[in-house]
């Protein structure tokens, strides 16, 4: 006992002097938030799946709140569950994988070109080609339904249809469409990972083995390609991991013609007031994202296997095209082309014409922007004399740019705690805990947060309807990459600056204010911004989450889609991309580093 009773007084000891700091302290408040921010809306929306919900009792025949299975069967068993569930996951897992094999392909080649050879232009397309996966999924959907769209689905023709073409049903809509937009969409992100991967293989391996006799060929499958395959497994594994829940893209181009994925599943069901439905589509999304996603760090880790060392200066020679350097330079300004240009310049010009492809000076007018009474029943003004778009614009900067602040704030936080606390499970929790809303995708996170805040909980009250919950749900929802910055910044900065204030006699806050925050004001910066640039595009939160009153730009756009006016949408479409690309420029200015930094060179 006596033994015991000595061992037992150093941990107490220990366990005072980590509970005096305030790293400790402050990692086990940010753990209770995040906890309930993230973890709660999770099992809530679980719990939801298992027991019976208001209004389903007399259905069900048992009590509401009591266990069932009931939902499950009809989901994945029922009459409906192919129309529910099997064929949305089957167009899913096709949209996903052909966008997947699309875009490494097209991405593979041009991230070869960008960092292997000597392209003409390089340095520019590097930049110009990373532009699409900075932009919206449904601008480039929009633009799509812009050029298509024909007269089975009403409202203002596309413009093949104005010039007398008019496109077939699988050309304008379904799951033709919804491949290329989302594979233009993820190409930037190949460039990104493979060009990356390209630019740290040692040149010297492949000059090697052509001494040793090897073709083109060999050294290609047996040397580039098994180098470069956690990168493109990485590639491919996150694709497939945001393509499962996309939700914008399906919307605008699935739903006129009942061509449903899981996510737009769940949109039908969160609408029609099945909760329980909705609760296990939701919990199969998240089933899915973590497995894609759980491969992907395994793959990370597999990496470590790969790796070169080798000079800089023999890592970075390019190969001369030769004959193709004129072909390969024309494939690149073509993809700049169809994935940037044509787009942007369809929505600019859909918004300065009365009818739609009708390319006459007379036709040609800003009513659509600066307009006033306007014959259309429910767009009197163009946008810019549009209060309910002034409000939305408000309510985006509003609820966004607060949410960006607090997620950057919590994510510095976050890093001091994991890089200062001495208590490692409380590191390694809190770690693993702000990751894991990346681990849902975005529609199932919304169901999962309207599912915990939608009624009052304890002292907790209902906080559907407000802007709080969107804010809340935001923050959360962006704490994969402000905490990964907080980390990585806290992780460089050593203890000693702080240590010397501390002899000197400055409190904590202090400490922070003086040192802590001055220091990492870059990494502050870019977990601000970065969560703003995801959160003013985003679609996936704000369509289950907004109501009128805290209607923002996403959602207001989307409205004038149902509504059919097309040239308004495109407008409001083309302000949020402006936003978008501004705070993609801001980021840039305050880090001082490129859209693909290092293939400039």
């Amino acid at each position: 006992m006596i033994g015991w009773t000595k061992a037992a007084l150093p941990c107490k000891r220990e366990l005072q002097l980590s509970l005096r700091e305030p790293a400790t302290l402050i990692g086990l408040v940010l753990l209770v938030t995040f906890s309930y921010l993230i973890l709660a809306p999770v099992i809530s929306i679980l719990l939801d799946s298992v027991k019976v919900n208001f209004g389903d009792s007399h259905r069900i025949g048992t009590d509401q709140g009591s266990f069932t299975l009931y939902y499950f069967q009809r989901v994945f068993s029922s009459p409906i569950s192919q129309r529910l569930f099997w064929q949305p996951l089957l167009n899913t897992l096709s949209v996903a994988l052909a966008a997947m094999s699309i875009a490494m392909v097209v991405g593979g080649v041009m991230a070869w070109l960008l960092s292997r050879t000597n392209l003409w232009g390089r340095g520019w397309f590097a930049t110009a080609l990373i532009v699409p996966f900075m932009l919206p999924t449904w601008t480039f959907a929009l633009a799509w339904t812009t050029l298509f769209k024909n007269r089975s689905m009403g409202g203002q023709p596309g413009w093949l249809e104005s010039m007398g073409y008019s496109s077939p049903d699988w050309l304008a809509y379904g799951p033709v469409p919804m491949v290329i937009i989302m594979a233009l969409h993820y190409i930037p992100l190949v460039i990104l990972l493979f060009g990356n991967a390209l630019r740290r293989l040692d040149c010297q391996l492949e000059d090697s083995a052509r001494i040793l006799g090897a073709g083109r060929a060999t050294v290609a499958f047996r040397i580039v390609l098994p180098l470069m395959r956690p990168a493109l497994m990485s590639a491919m594994v996150l694709i497939l991991a945001d393509a499962l829940g996309e939700f914008a893209v399906p919307y605008i181009l699935g739903l006129p013609v009942q061509y449903d994925t899981l996510s737009t599943s769940l949109f039908r069901a969160i609408s029609s007031r099945q909760t329980g439905v909705a609760s296990v589509l939701a919990g199969a999304i998240m089933v899915l994202g973590c497995i894609t996603l759980t491969i992907d760090l395994y793959l990370m880790r597999e990496a470590r296997r790969f790796v070169t060392l080798g000079g800089k200066g023999a890592m970075d020679r390019r190969r001369p095209l030769g004959v193709w350097r004129l072909p390969a330079t024309l494939l690149a300004t073509a993809l700049f082309l169809v994935s940037v240009a044509l787009p942007l310049l369809t929505l600019f010009l859909s918004t300065v014409m009365h009818t739609p492809g009708r390319f006459r000076l007379d036709n040609f007018t800003l009513d659509y922007w600066i307009g006033t009474n306007l014959t259309t029943i429910a767009l009197k003004n163009g946008i810019l004399f549009t209060p309910e778009f002034w409000s939305a614009t408000w309510n985006s900067l509003r609820i966004v740019g607060t949410a960006s602040i607090c997620a950057g704030l919590l994510g510095l936080l976050v890093g001091y705690v994991v890089t200062r606390t001495p208590w490692r499970w409380l590191a390694a929790c809190l770690r693993q805990l702000t990751f894991m809303p990346y681990l849902v995708p975005g529609i199932a996170f919304a169901a999962a947060i309207l599912s915990l805040f939608a009624v009052q909980r304890g002292p907790v009250p209902a906080l559907y309807g407000t802007s709080l919950i969107l804010m809340l749900a935001l923050i959360a929802d962006q704490m994969p990459f402000a905490s990964r910055a907080g980390i990585s910044a806290m992780t460089q900065l050593g203890k000693e600056p702080e240590e010397a204030a501390q002899i000197a006699g400055a409190t904590w806050w202090r400490r922070m204010v003086s040192i802590i925050v001055p220091i990492q004001k870059g990494a502050l910066v870019v977990g601000i911004v970065l969560p703003f640039i995801s959160g003013i595009k985003g679609v996936s939160l704000f369509i289950i989450l907004a109501v009128p009153a805290t209607e923002v730009l996403t959602t207001y756009s989307l409205r004038l889609v149902d509504y059919n006016y097309t040239q308004a949408a495109n407008a409001v479409v083309l302000m949020i991309a402006l936003l978008a690309w501004g705070g993609t420029i801001l980021t840039q200015k305050l880090t001082k580093t490129g859209l693909a930094q290092g293939l400039e060179s």
